[in-house]
């Protein structure tokens, strides 16, 4: 969470939405509303689909798409309330601008962070709040444990044939969040090496 130039990690588990409300309320009531807020949750529970059982379906969904509401809810009105403007940023994956195979669970809930993403940012333009979304592809980050020739095919359809580094797509976030971003908003970038 950022707060006047000044950052702040928080960490709960944002599938809980009551625990994750609690948590937020507590730091802004503590340090004041948030000007920018990055909500960056994901979990993989792969599997084609005819085997994929509601226990993964339901968590991945719970974790990577019921987050949006759980992490941006709680922060909106106290954003609208410091009438300075703000940044939140949201993050999906190319899976959920393009689907996956072994994916559908995880395109699904990345695929509605994008649409949530779009629609918010139309609400809170007039406030001054941006509302953009990060898709990033292959991404060399504990999510990213393959086995070589996993990674091997998929750097196949990479024109640049290796995977993005985490430091890349936190570069992207803090041009995001950053004051030459005031005009930036409703946008899917994807950090992908050409991928899509």
């Amino acid at each position: 969470m950022l707060q006047a130039g000044r950052g702040r990690t928080l960490q709960f588990d944002v599938a809980q939405r009551e625990a994750t409300r609690n948590a937020l309320e507590q730091d802004i009531a503590a340090h004041g509303a948030y000007y920018g807020v990055i909500s960056n949750a994901g979990i993989t529970r792969d599997g084609a689909f005819p085997a994929l059982t509601e226990d993964e379906w339901d968590s991945v969904i719970h974790t990577n798409l019921d987050s949006f509401y759980n992490v941006i809810h709680p922060c909106v009105m106290p954003m609208i309330g410091l009438r300075q403007g703000g940044r939140i940023i949201t993050l999906s994956s190319v899976s959920g601008m393009m689907g996956n195979r072994g994916q559908v669970n995880y395109s699904a809930a990345k695929a509605g962070i994008i649409g949530a993403t779009k629609a918010l940012a139309i609400e809170l333009a007039k406030r001054k709040i941006t509302v953009n979304c990060i898709a990033p592809g292959l991404i060399d980050t504990g999510m990213t444990d393959l086995e070589p020739q996993v990674i091997d095919e998929a750097l196949k359809i990479i024109p640049m044939k290796r995977m993005g580094a985490a430091e890349e797509v936190a570069g992207l976030a803090s041009y995001l969040m950053s004051d030459i971003a005031g005009y930036v908003t409703r946008q899917v970038i994807s950090i992908n090496g050409g991928m899509l």
